[in-house]
């Protein structure tokens, strides 16, 4: 679960870690209030969930009034990677003499925690893993383990820090360590740790990601506004209409919607697109014994999506039965009517219902099933994605 760059901010000062400072503004009104406090010398940073924000154009310095008015109405509205610019982050420019990295993060290959720096700091830490590893520096701990002073001295040393600023990258190391243990932190990261001409390190930049499964450990955090989100990325009006109707429902950037039954199978079925050639348009769980209400809702979902251009529809049967799926896709064809093709097959508890009461409201109403192919267990699941992946090519 990731937070904004100002919300990470806030939890590093509390954490005794310096920060910039800077105020969030809403509209280029607050921009400009925000600004005067910096004499206009600042840098507007947008604020959303995702990273290349500077690549993107969503991060630009202002040195007057004008400029600053001027730059936030551009970037309010702006949208970087899909979403949209609502919040600024405006914070006095810098006096910076150079930069590094420093972030904190699990390796799962070896039930560690990890601290990683590098000298070459204000770059993607991808691209001087591959370009300049030997610039990269790490330190491993037990999950229970306590970071010393001594931890960060040795990594400052490397980095060819020298004193008096080993005690204070030292200070930053093991207070950024307390902050990601304290918080059950995935990721933090600080891209770029600055060290200022006039002398000290600060946190210009502020990633830091969650694990939402232990938010309920830290209810001072909702005070805060922190609250249940997406690893990257704002949620979608699509995912937003999706968790009012209690589905697990996440965009993703392809084209053949995913009608699945549990999340296993929608798992399974989206492995089988991708192998065929398609690219899913979404990961979707009914979630056990669906009302077909609630499978008319999934459907909904599918068909609004201007992504969307053909709808793969797997239901196994188990605790969930074919009968009422089928019901819940007649009541949508009903109400609401299918734009795209779809494909779709049963199998497992009451399959042999369900396509009755298909070819039922197929003879009462031929029109609404124009655009939609089912399958019972004698059609293999292999031939059914596949033939998902044709009809979003245009394959009649």
């Amino acid at each position: 679960m990731r937070l904004y760059e100002y919300e990470a901010k806030e939890l590093f000062a509390e954490f005794s870690i310096p920060i910039p400072g800077g105020k969030v503004a809403h509209n280029p009104e607050e921009a400009v209030a925000a600004a005067e406090l910096y004499n206009y010398r600042v840098v507007l940073k947008s604020q959303v969930l995702t990273g290349g924000r500077g690549k993107a154009g969503g991060i630009k310095t202002a040195a007057s009034k004008d400029d600053v008015f001027e730059i936030s109405k551009e970037l309010f509205g702006k949208k970087i990677k899909g979403y949209s610019v609502e919040k600024l982050l405006i914070e006095p420019l810098l006096d910076i003499e150079s930069e590094y990295y420093l972030g904190m993060t699990i390796d799962r290959t070896k039930y560690e925690l990890v601290m990683i720096a590098s000298s070459e700091g204000g770059v993607d830490i991808e691209e001087v893993a591959a370009n300049n590893p030997e610039r990269i520096f790490r330190k491993e701990f037990e999950i229970d383990e306590p970071i010393f002073s001594f931890d960060g001295f040795a990594l400052a040393k490397k980095l060819g820090i020298v004193s008096p600023q080993l005690r204070e990258f030292s200070s930053f190391s093991t207070n950024l360590y307390r902050l990601f243990t304290h918080y059950d932190a995935k990721l933090v990261e600080i891209n770029p740790l600055v060290k200022l001409r006039n002398g000290g390190f600060m946190a210009a930049d502020a990633r830091i990601s969650l694990d939402d499964d232990a938010l309920f450990r830290h209810p001072d955090l909702a005070k805060r506004g922190i609250e249940k989100r997406h690893e990257e990325g704002e949620l979608t009006p699509r995912e937003k209409k999706a968790r009012e109707w209690g589905i697990p429902y996440l965009d993703l950037d392809g084209d053949i919607g995913m009608f699945p039954g549990g999340a296993g199978f929608g798992i399974m079925g989206n492995d089988f697109i991708h192998y065929y050639g398609g690219k899913p348009a979404n990961f979707m769980d009914s979630g056990g014994g669906p009302s077909p209400e609630r499978i008319a809702k999934m459907l909904i979902l599918l068909d609004e999506n201007p992504n969307v251009k053909a709808i793969f529809g797997a239901r196994f049967g188990g605790i969930s039965r074919c009968d009422d799926f089928a019901k819940g896709v007649i009541l949508f064809l009903k109400e609401h009517g299918l734009s795209k093709p779809m494909v779709l097959r049963m199998t497992g508890n009451m399959w042999q219902e369900g396509v009755r009461l298909f070819n039922e409201a197929k003879n009462e109403t031929p029109e609404l099933f124009r655009n939609i192919e089912f399958h019972g267990i004698e059609t293999p699941i292999e031939e059914i994605a596949k033939r998902a992946v044709e009809l979003a090519k245009g394959k009649k």
